[in-house]
């Protein structure tokens, strides 16, 4: 190996590389809009958000307690066609979103934006559910389940099929596959970056700071993670649904009641803090950069832990057995609600009751970690382990929604593409505890956030599609013509 070759594998320079794509995509994806400021890929997100909510009369709010039922299996029929259940669909999708950009991510928004970031997270977790309604239900309504019973679906799928049903043989058909391609391009990067990239590197930061020895072999550690990861992925959704089933209740629970011990311990403070979120959220301390520096940062950060509008999730709901699109799309508008409104909630008060975002020496995990130990010193080595359990199931969630994007450019058939795609996401992993955390915020970051472009503007198009199907879906529900089986 020649002296050029060593130096790109280097610390330094894999984050020169990484550094150097970031320098690329941020100007394009990040540019401002004008007047209102907010970066293009911000902007349509937030449209996407607002627009879905009120065109399906705030579906969020009307179906919220008919989620829970399906989630409890009320309405599962085992004769559905799919690959998993109701619940296993939205543990795949929950896994992929409850995981590090929970902990270190809201450590992260709280540094860059101040507590009022935290509201904006709240805010666009809220409208964010209908986009995620909106996007799993058209997962399912265009899903492709092929003879062996696997299924392929997302926006990959929906916007390329989607856009030939309303446009038939008119030059704007075309423009369905284009966004679809576009999209899975979009996902591969994605799970790349977000989906491994952030988990390992920020797993690493925690293990580190617990054994002294692992600072001194960072590509070791993300070895070691990769093989994990590689171990599971090769099983497809079935395997994956049956690991995430059962590994996200535990870690949601188990971690929040770790956020809950430091809670109680500083209850009084609670309802000082909660008020000084909504108040800091429109105030904007010049220190976070104004009122619209903590508006992005918050809205970023609830897109990259939730992914409503970003369309990943739908890969996952598509595979679930029901003949009920919209049923599928109220099961996953519950996953925003759970990630953000939910668990960033309790790292965000974690934080803040500690004052750890004050600490000039700590960031990202790190925060989080800081504050634990304020509690109590054995606390940030079960934040270690949560936050390794909550970084392997977001991989092994986002290996599957790379793959499915592969199959939609490649075909099937092409294992070797396949391979390929396994080879490179179990390296990336190995490659994340190299990089500052700088550069995989800001590469995951463009990578994560740039599914939204061709989801959204794609949904635009064909969303009318669906009102039909949710006006008579409700109407069925409230006149008791749906068949339970629990």
């Amino acid at each position: 190996m020649d002296t050029k070759s060593a130096d790109l594998l280097s610390q330094d320079g894999v984050n020169e590389v990484f550094g150097a794509l970031v320098g690329w995509l941020a100007p394009i994806l990040f540019s401002p809009t004008p007047i209102i400021q907010l970066p293009v890929i911000l902007t349509v997100l937030v449209a996407g958000a607002l627009i879905f909510t009120f065109y399906f009369n705030f579906i969020n709010v009307r179906l919220f307690s008919h989620s829970i039922q399906v989630i409890r299996g009320k309405f599962d029929r085992p004769e559905d066609k799919g690959e998993i259940t109701h619940f296993q669909a939205l543990s795949s999708a929950l896994s992929a979103t409850v995981g590090l950009g929970n902990i270190a991510g809201v450590a992260v928004a709280i540094a860059a934006g101040g507590p009022g970031a935290v509201f904006w997270m709240w805010l666009m977790a809220f409208f964010g559910m209908s986009m995620k309604f909106t996007s799993c239900t058209f997962a399912q309504i265009y899903r492709r389940i092929g003879a062996d019973g696997r299924v392929l679906g997302g926006p990959m799928v929906y916007l390329e099929e989607g856009f030939k049903e309303k446009f038939g043989d008119s030059p704007m058909a075309k423009l369905g596959k284009v966004l679809g391609v576009l999209f899975a391009i979009c996902v591969i990067g994605g799970s790349l970056g977000g989906g491994n990239l952030f988990q390992s590197n920020q797993s690493y930061s925690l293990i580190a700071q617990q054994f002294d020895w692992a600072k001194e072999y960072p590509f070791i550690v993300g070895l070691m993670l990769a093989f994990l990861v590689g171990m599971v992925i090769i099983g497809g959704i079935k395997r994956i649904g049956e690991v995430t089933s059962k590994l996200v209740p535990f870690m949601c629970v188990a971690y929040c009641l770790i956020c809950l011990v430091v809670i109680l311990a500083n209850y009084d403070r609670v309802p000082a803090l909660l008020a000084s979120i909504v108040t800091m959220a429109f105030s904007g301390e010049a220190a976070f950069g104004g009122f619209i520096g903590v508006l992005i940062n918050g809205v970023k950060r609830a897109a990259f832990s939730n992914e409503a509008g970003l369309g990943s999730a739908a890969i996952a709901h598509a595979a679930a057995k029901t003949d009920e699109p919209v049923r599928e799309g109220v099961v996953a508008m519950i996953g925003p609600f759970i990630d953000t409104i939910i668990v960033c909630t309790m790292t965000a008060l974690t934080i803040l009751i500690t004052e750890a975002h004050l600490a000039s020496d700590v960031e990202g995990i790190k925060m989080t970690a800081h504050a634990f130990g304020q509690v109590h010193a054995s606390l940030p080595f079960f934040l270690m382990i949560a936050a390794v359990i909550f970084a392997y199931s977001t991989a092994i969630s986002w290996s599957y929604y790379g793959e499915r994007a592969v199959e939609y450019l490649f075909g099937s058939a092409n294992k070797v593409a396949l391979m390929m795609y396994r080879l490179v996401f179990v390296l990336v992993i190995a490659l994340g505890p190299m990089l500052t955390l700088g550069n995989v915020i800001d590469f995951s970051d463009c990578m994560i956030l740039s599914l939204a472009f061709p989801n959204i503007v794609g949904l635009l198009f064909i969303a009318s599609k669906a009102k039909p199907l949710v006006v008579d879906y409700v109407a069925r529900l409230k006149s008791g013509e749906m068949q339970t089986y629990k």
